[in-house]
C-alpha cells in the first residue's frame, strides 16, 4: 500500500458525504437504542462476575487429554474447511462475472456456519463431515467474493506485455495471477483465523471442539479451566502466522484427515426423507395438493409463521445489528491508536496488539454466552460481544493502515494530532471497513438468537429443537435474504461514497 499523505486533511469537512452518512447511521442506532431491551435481568450478577474475574487471572488446566483432543479437532476442522473453501472459492472467483455464480455465492455465505451445522446434523449427525462442511460452504462463498474483487482491483499493466494470440489460461497465470497472489495468501491466512473461531463455536452445537468444553466449564463454574482454554485458543490464533507455512500445509491436511473422528455410515434414506418430506411445509406434506383447503391451510401456516416468528425475528435482528454496527465503529476509533506508530512507541504497541488479539480472537458467540449467563437474556450482552469483537477487528486494520501515513514535520500533538490530522485521513478507510463488516455483523446477530436473544436465530434454533424442519428452513432462507439485502445496501453505499477496502487489509 502506498504511503498516504495527510498534509491537507479534508475528509471530514462539515456537510461532507462521509460525515452526513455517519450521522445518519448514528441517529438510526440511537433510535434503535430506545426500542432495544438492554436491561440486566440477573438479580445480583456481581458475585459471579468476581468469581469469573478471579478464575480468568488464575488459569488451571483440567484434563490435559480432553484439552489436547479438543484443540487438535478445532484446528483440524479449521484447516480442512479452509483448504476446501480456498480451492472452491478460487475456482468460483474465475466465474464470478456470471450472475448465477454471484447469486450462489451470496446465498451460501449468507447462512452462518452454525445454521449450516444444524442442517448437516440432520443428515450426517455429529460427525466430522458436518463440521468440515459447516465451515467450508459459507467460507467458499466468502472467498469467491473476495478473490474476485482482488482480481478486479489488481494491477493489469502486465497484460500489455502478453504476446498476441496467447491463450486465456497462460495469460491468467503469467500476467494476472502473480500480482494478486500475495493478496490471496494474506487473505487465506486471515480466513484460517476466522475458521479457527468458527470451529471453536461449533462446539456449542455438540461437535467436540473447544467450544464444547468452554460451555461445559462455564456452566459448571470452573472458571480457571475456562481461562486456560481461552488462553490456549488465543495463543493458537496469535501464532498462526508462525506455524502456518506453505510447505507444511499438505502435512497439516494429512494430519487433520487422520485425527478426524470416525463417522458412522450415512443413512441415505434419512437424507432423502429430509429433502422430500421433513423440510416441506406441514400443510403441503400432509394434504392433497389439488385441494383448495390444503392451500388455504398452507396460507394460514405461512401467515402465522410470518406474524409470530419472521417479523419479530427480523425486527430484533435489525435493531441489534444497527446498534452493534455503530458501537463497533466507536470502539474501532478508540482502539486503533493502541497499535499505531503515530501515537505509541514499540512497547506500548506490543501491549495494544496483545489486547486487540484477545478482543478480536474471542468469538462473539463465546463472549455473548458468558455475558448472558452473568447479565441475563437481553440484547446488552449481544451488543457488547459484537461491538468488542468487530471493534477489535476494524481497530486492528485501521492501526495497520496508519503505518503508511506520512506526517508533516510540524504536525500537531496529542488529541489534536488524532482529531485534526490522523482521523480525517483514515476515516474513509474506516467507513469502508465498517460497511464491509455490516453483513458479517448481521450474520453474527442472527445466530446469537441461539443463546436466547429473540433474533431470527432464536426461532431457527427453536424450530430445530421442536423437530419442525420446515419452519427452520424457511427462517434460514429469510435470514439469508436479509443478509443479501444488507450486503447490497452496503455495497451501494461504498460505491456512492467511493470507499474501497485496501487489498492488503481485506
Amino acid at each position: 500500500m502506498p504511503s498516504t499523505s495527510i498534509d491537507h486533511p479534508r475528509s471530514l469537512i462539515p456537510n461532507s458525504p462521509l460525515l452526513r452518512t455517519s450521522l445518519w447511521f448514528v441517529l438510526i442506532a440511537c433510535g434503535c437504542l430506545v426500542l432495544a431491551d438492554l436491561s440486566v435481568t440477573s438479580i445480583d450478577p456481581w458475585p459471579e462476575m468476581r468469581r469469573l474475574l478471579v478464575g480468568l487471572v488464575t488459569p488451571r488446566i483440567g484434563d490435559i487429554v480432553e484439552l489436547k483432543d479438543a484443540l487438535v479437532l478445532t484446528v483440524a476442522f479449521a484447516i480442512l474447511g479452509t483448504v476446501v473453501a480456498n480451492a472452491a472459492g478460487f475456482l468460483l472467483a474465475l466465474l464470478f462475472h456470471y450472475r448465477v455464480t454471484r447469486i450462489v455465492c451470496a446465498s451460501v455465505r449468507s447462512v452462518h456456519e452454525i445454521f449450516w451445522a444444524l442442517i448437516f446434523m440432520q443428515l450426517f449427525g455429529l460427525t466430522a463431515l458436518t463440521g468440515v462442511l459447516a465451515i467450508a460452504i459459507p467460507f467458499t462463498g466468502i472467498c469467491a467474493k473476495v478473490y474476485a474483487e482482488i482480481l478486479e482491483e489488481s494491477d493489469t499493466s502486465a497484460l500489455s506485455a502478453v504476446p498476441a494470440g496467447s491463450n486465456m489460461v497462460s495469460t491468467f497465470f503469467y500476467a494476472r495471477l502473480p500480482d494478486a497472489w500475495v493478496h490471496f495468501k494474506t487473505y487465506s491466512l486471515y480466513r484460517l483465523e476466522c475458521a479457527l473461531r468458527s470451529s471453536a463455536v461449533l462446539g456449542f452445537v455438540g461437535l467436540p471442539t473447544l467450544g464444547f468444553y468452554l460451555e461445559t466449564a462455564f456452566k459448571e463454574g470452573h472458571y480457571s479451566e475456562l481461562s486456560a482454554l481461552l488462553i490456549v485458543f488465543f495463543i493458537v490464533i496469535a501464532t498462526v502466522r508462525i506455524w502456518v507455512r506453505r510447505s507444511l500445509i499438505p502435512i497439516y491436511v494429512l494430519i487433520a484427515l487422520w485425527v478426524m473422528p470416525e463417522s458412522s455410515g450415512m443413512s441415505w434414506e434419512n437424507a432423502w426423507r429430509f429433502f422430500i418430506h421433513d423440510i416441506v411445509p406441514l400443510p403441503l406434506r400432509s394434504g392433497d395438493l389439488v385441494s383448495v383447503s390444503t392451500w388455504l391451510t398452507f396460507a394460514d401456516w405461512g401467515w402465522t409463521l410470518l406474524i409470530r416468528e419472521v417479523l419479530p425475528g427480523i425486527y430484533n435482528t435489525l435493531i441489534l445489528t444497527m446498534i452493534s454496527l455503530v458501537a463497533s465503529g466507536v470502539l474501532a476509533l478508540l482502539f486503533f491508536p493502541l497499535i499505531s506508530p503515530v501515537f505509541i512507541g514499540r512497547f506500548g504497541r506490543t501491549i495494544g496488539h496483545v489486547f486487540l488479539v484477545v478482543v478480536r480472537s474471542t468469538p462473539e458467540f463465546v463472549l455473548a454466552f458468558v455475558l448472558l449467563q452473568l447479565w441475563g437474556p437481553s440484547m446488552l450482552p449481544a451488543v457488547v460481544a459484537l461491538a468488542l469483537h468487530n471493534g477489535g477487528v476494524i481497530g486492528h486494520l485501521i492501526g495497520r493502515y496508519t503505518e503508511h501515513l506520512r506526517l508533516r514535520p510540524d504536525h500537531a500533538k496529542g488529541v489534536n494530532l488524532y482529531t485534526y490530522e490522523v482521523l480525517p485521513s483514515v476515516y474513509p478507510q474506516f467507513l469502508a471497513f465498517l460497511f464491509y463488516r455490516w453483513e458479517v455483523i448481521l450474520r453474527e446477530t442472527a445466530i446469537l438468537g441461539i443463546l436466547g436473544v429473540h433474533t431470527l436465530g432464536f426461532y431457527v434454533d427453536s424450530a430445530f429443537a421442536d423437530i419442525r424442519f420446515d419452519r427452520a428452513i424457511v427462517l434460514i432462507v429469510i435470514t439469508a435474504m436479509l443478509n443479501i439485502t444488507i450486503d447490497s445496501i452496503s455495497r451501494r453505499i461504498r460505491t456512492r461514497l467511493r470507499l474501497r477496502v485496501a487489498l492488503d487489509a481485506r
